[in-house]
């Protein structure tokens, strides 16, 4: 039997419900009736239950998807998706100050970054923190000081909390042949084939036919796998992230976001703007903040003037003062700065987001993403560990401390050897012609779309 992830309508009731709660709305009547008719709860950290429901429960569970879309939602005003409001809701909305594009060694060492930081990521992605802790301390790595290893880690420890079945096969130490293929790169690439062949000036459209003819629905994951779905049925984009779709609020559009930052250097709202045409394909409100949030920090490191807290500031500078993206990452710089070990600063993020977020949320990992970028000053092992040393999206949210970490360094040979060596200057993808090209060649693609008029 195939249960495709992340589209059965059983387990996106589940999702809608927390979404729901979390996005202002109240879908406590919706609940009871799924919960008398026998329906489950979502799985927490597979992309689909085990077991097919009836027929009754999968019909069931998509009228109560419309239902809960129809209810108002008290943190509309607040939160709203439309660029317009947005900008009009940030009072520090900055102004362009565009700056020579970052030379190709710079951007080198931010696809470099990217990458190190997600293969870091890969194999713990999906375990628990006291799980990624235990491993990491059985093989003396611990704070993580290189990639992860099964050397030395009893077996025991091993069958309690295996690696990412995907990704242990070339992302261990002792396997890394290059930089193994991933969604979290993926993107990026789909991202400079489409200023290639768009400019920045693209549609939102534009980015649905790249993704019609360049990414294999199989290729993508939670919203953006829905927002694709949606499309083939004949929804049009931006509708495509809202119908049926409860991970509009996810990940997805942050690790996008590179791109824009990178081709926008000192104009984080020309980066945010961007950022915004490419993520409501797939993502809403908060969702979307996150990818702007991104794109506007890297495009104020793409300068090479700024510290990474000023960087940081710019990216609030585009997120809505009272969202809860806004609270989120306020809250993350100011634990920062209280605790010395970084360990304290996990703890409370996942006390406080845990029992309410799922653990691909947008909100939670871009308050990983912010205290690890902020509580190392911005250096490039610390960022990189920090960010996947906190367990939830372990490769995703390390890709990005990496990318900002390796854009900040200015140069390759800036990152510790033991980081970049193992990865020989060359990407595996699926994404058009891209496969098996260096960092080095896509930074210098890169930056002729940076300086492209």
């Amino acid at each position: 039997m195939l249960r495709l992830t992340w589209v059965q309508p059983e387990d996106l009731l589940g999702h809608e419900l927390r979404q729901a709660r979390l996005d202002g709305r109240e879908p406590s009547r919706i609940e009871e009736r799924w919960r008398a008719a026998g329906g489950p709860d979502a799985p927490q950290r597979a992309g689909a239950s085990p077991h097919r429901v009836s027929r009754y429960l999968r019909l069931l569970a998509e009228d109560l998807l419309d239902e809960l879309a129809d209810l108002p939602s008290r943190l509309a005003d607040d939160e709203p998706t439309e660029l317009s409001a947005i900008q009009a809701a940030c009072p520090d909305w900055p102004a362009a100050r565009p700056a020579p594009s970052p030379g190709p060694l710079a951007l080198e060492a931010s696809w470099l970054g990217r990458a190190v930081g997600c293969l870091l990521g890969k194999p713990v992605e999906k375990l628990p923190l006291d799980g990624i802790r235990a491993l990491a301390r059985a093989a003396g790595n611990w704070p993580l000081s290189g990639y992860f290893t099964a050397r030395g880690v009893p077996g025991e420890l091993l069958a309690a909390h295996p690696w990412n079945r995907r990704s242990a096969a070339t992302s261990l130490a002792e396997n890394i042949d290059g930089m193994p293929a991933d969604d979290d790169l993926d993107h990026p690439l789909l991202n400079l084939l489409l200023l290639q062949r768009h400019g920045k000036a693209f549609t939102t459209e534009d980015v649905a036919r790249l993704w019609l003819e360049e990414l294999p629905p199989g290729r993508t994951f939670t919203a953006e796998r829905l927002a694709y779905r949606n499309l083939l049925t004949g929804v049009e984009p931006p509708h495509t992230a809202r119908h049926r779709n409860p991970f509009r609020e996810w990940i997805g559009a942050l690790i996008r976001a590179d791109v824009h930052g990178w081709t926008n250097p000192g104009d984080p709202a020309g980066a945010a703007e961007q950022a915004h045409r490419d993520a409501v394909f797939t993502h809403t409100a908060n969702g979307v903040y996150a990818a702007m949030f991104t794109a506007a920090t890297l495009a104020a490191a793409a300068t090479g003037e700024h510290d990474v807290h000023a960087c940081l500031r710019a990216g609030r500078a585009v997120v809505p003062p009272r969202s809860r993206l806004a609270e989120a990452i306020g809250h993350a710089l100011r634990l920062a700065a209280a605790h010395e070990d970084f360990d304290d600063v996990v703890d409370e993020l996942h006390a406080r987001y845990a029992p309410t977020h799922h653990w691909v949320h947008a909100i939670p990992n871009t308050a990983l993403l912010v205290a690890a970028l902020s509580h190392a000053d911005g250096d490039f092992t610390g960022s990189v560990r920090r960010a996947v040393a906190g367990g939830m999206d372990t490769d995703s949210v390390g890709a990005t401390a990496g990318s900002v970490a390796g854009l900040l360094a200015g140069s390759p040979t800036a990152l510790p050897e033991h980081w970049r060596v193992p990865l020989k200057n060359r990407l595996a993808t699926g994404v058009a012609d891209f496969d098996g090209s260096g960092f080095d060649a896509l930074a210098h693609l890169t930056h002729l779309e940076a300086i492209r008029p």
